[in-house]
């Protein structure tokens, strides 16, 4: 689980984690022309494949998260995959594990409540469409979703300026560019 945090940059160091919320159908995988990005039996949305991801980046701009990067030294996307190697073995992330707050928490929605005031939401909607997600971000108790205003179209042809000394489009870049 994830604590949902507004952060303005101008304003402050504080920063706050871009994890994948392993969406229940995830529009990365959907666009992908390789069949590079699979979902796993158990949910989690993996990187995607090395010898068959083709670099095109239609997972970036599909994504309503701006999780996945394009990473142009290897030609391809990658992403959080929550660090499957470990959690499918029954170990949590190592985010979670070395996060000292425990605002990275991995463990059931019962758990977290356990822990919290506020309870797990993981159910957007991104201008009328509804995505429902494997991760959670902690809301008020009065929240049962969170609904994102989209304010920009934001274009394929607009990103290529938003490419950072990486290589890759970031959603710092692409937050700098919706607000003009």
């Amino acid at each position: 689980m994830i604590h949902l945090v507004e952060i303005e940059r101008e304003d402050t160091v504080q920063t706050t984690p871009v994890v994948c919320m392993h969406c229940e159908e995830p529009a990365c995988a959907a666009v992908c022309p390789a069949d590079a990005i699979k979902r796993t039996p158990d949910g989690v949305v993996q990187s995607a494949l090395k010898p068959r991801c083709i670099g095109c980046t239609n997972c970036v701009y599909a994504c309503p998260f701006g999780v996945p990067k394009y990473d142009a030294h290897p030609d391809m996307m990658m992403k959080c995959d929550m660090c499957y190697d470990r959690t499918s073995v029954g170990l949590k992330p190592m985010r979670a594990t070395v996060c000292p707050s425990e605002a990275l928490f991995f463990g059931s929605p019962e758990e977290v409540a356990e822990r919290r005031r506020s309870h797990p939401v993981n159910e957007f909607n991104f201008g009328g469409r509804t995505i429902k997600t494997l991760v959670s971000v902690m809301m008020p108790r009065t929240h049962q979703r969170v609904d994102v205003q989209t304010q920009q179209i934001i274009r394929k042809n607009d990103l290529m300026n938003v490419v950072n000394r990486d290589g890759l489009i970031d959603n710092v870049n692409l937050l700098r560019m919706a607000r003009g």
